[in-house]
């Protein structure tokens, strides 16, 4: 192995300073969607908004993730480092949503506040933590594939890896979305499972270690 690249420390900088940007947009649109639906100050349960600003807010959710891909794609050079930017653009944008938030309107108060995390294909509930780990997670794990591929080291998900990944998905999606009754007919939400949070940020976590670790077959080629 021949590494021919430097750590890309000033590219990692400038795609931090995208998400903190994009965050400062998203939390300004909040901003006004709370301004005209929640007065008062944002609590739950969820109010109904009206199916032009509900449609808006679903397109709003497919740009940005658009967005950030296309700063991933434009920032990498090649497959995994591009999706690595992604979480790091992804990852950076989420935490300083948060932040922009606790600047403009002192909200949330505390760190297990509710908040609507997204919309597709239901509204996705939960305390404010549970995202901000998940993105502490995804820019952890986007430096590492930014790193590691610049510096030509060991980057390959294998079957395992996209499992515990996949399961790690699904089951934090759950957390998020089994009180179909909060989401769709404004009830009050019940108790946050922290366990299924905590499960999946450990199954991705383990599916992200076990992609930096060469197989066998990899060190005898």
């Amino acid at each position: 192995m021949h590494p021919s690249e430097h750590i890309p420390i000033s590219k990692l900088i400038w795609v931090s300073l995208f998400g903190i940007a994009f965050g400062f947009v998203e939390s300004s649109v909040v901003v006004y969607l709370r301004a005209i639906y929640y007065p008062e100050g944002f609590t739950l349960p969820l109010k109904v908004i009206s199916n032009e600003h509900l449609t808006v807010e679903l397109l709003r959710e497919a740009a940005t993730i658009v967005m950030l891909a296309a700063m991933g794609i434009v920032a990498g050079r090649r497959g995994w480092q591009r999706f690595g930017y992604f979480l790091v653009a992804f990852g950076v944008w989420d935490i300083f949503y948060y932040v922009w938030l606790k600047v403009i309107l002192n909200w949330p108060a505390t760190l297990s506040d509710w908040d609507v995390l997204f919309l597709i294909p239901l509204p996705w509930i939960g305390p404010v933590v549970a995202p901000v780990l998940i993105a502490l997670l995804m820019v952890a794990c986007g430096v590492g594939i930014v790193v590691r591929v610049a510096l030509q080291q060991h980057f390959k998900p294998n079957l395992l890896s996209w499992m515990l990944a996949i399961v790690g998905t699904c089951v934090i999606l759950y957390s998020f979305m089994y009180d179909v009754d909060t989401t769709l007919h404004g009830k009050v939400p019940a108790s946050y499972h922290y366990e299924l949070l905590a499960a999946g940020l450990i199954l991705y976590g383990a599916g992200y270690l076990h992609a930096c670790k060469p197989t066998l077959k990899n060190l005898t080629l």
